[in-house]
């Protein structure tokens, strides 16, 4: 999954895209745990996936209303469609994301 800065944001939302975005901070044990998750998620469907360390970017933070990390933002047409916080195990967030991108 690709690192993604303010810029990459932006032009996701922008050119209306989906996929999902994933907040992380390094030192947080469970925001490792679901970056696994992902990369098996990864391997599984092709959608986008950009991945944010929010200790750099409070203001996205803020704007998205991120409570806690890590957190997934599913993204269809520009639009956050829904934001997980519990990533629970790699089938429940298979079929999350596909409610909404496949």
């Amino acid at each position: 999954m690709n690192e993604w800065n303010q810029d990459d944001l932006t032009a996701f939302l922008e050119d209306a895209e989906s996929g999902i975005l994933y907040f992380y901070t390094p030192l947080c044990g469970t925001c490792q745990l679901a970056s696994r998750m992902l990369a098996v998620i990864e391997e599984l469907v092709e959608i986008k996936m950009g991945k944010m360390n929010l200790n750099f970017y409070p203001d996205i933070a803020a704007e998205f209303e991120v409570e806690s990390v890590p957190c997934l933002l599913i993204v269809r047409s520009g639009k956050v469609k829904e934001t997980l916080y519990a990533f629970h195990s790699v089938p429940y967030l298979l079929e999350k994301i596909k409610e909404y991108l496949t």
